[in-house]
């Protein structure tokens, strides 16, 4: 249904970022609705106030 009505450009150009935010996490290419994702074991991710 979402695709339905943001394939109408006049509702899409309606839009703003934090509306498709709101709408679903599905918009963003890093989501991935298939329960798949890339795990890299030699990278270390950097989150801030962690020290190791």
């Amino acid at each position: 249904m979402i695709q339905e009505v943001l394939s109408e450009q006049k509702w899409f150009d309606l839009m703003e970022s934090e509306d498709l935010r709101a709408l679903t996490p599905l918009v963003y290419s890093h989501v991935n609705p298939y329960g798949t994702f890339e795990l890299n074991m030699e990278e270390r991710l950097h989150i801030k106030g962690v020290s190791i």
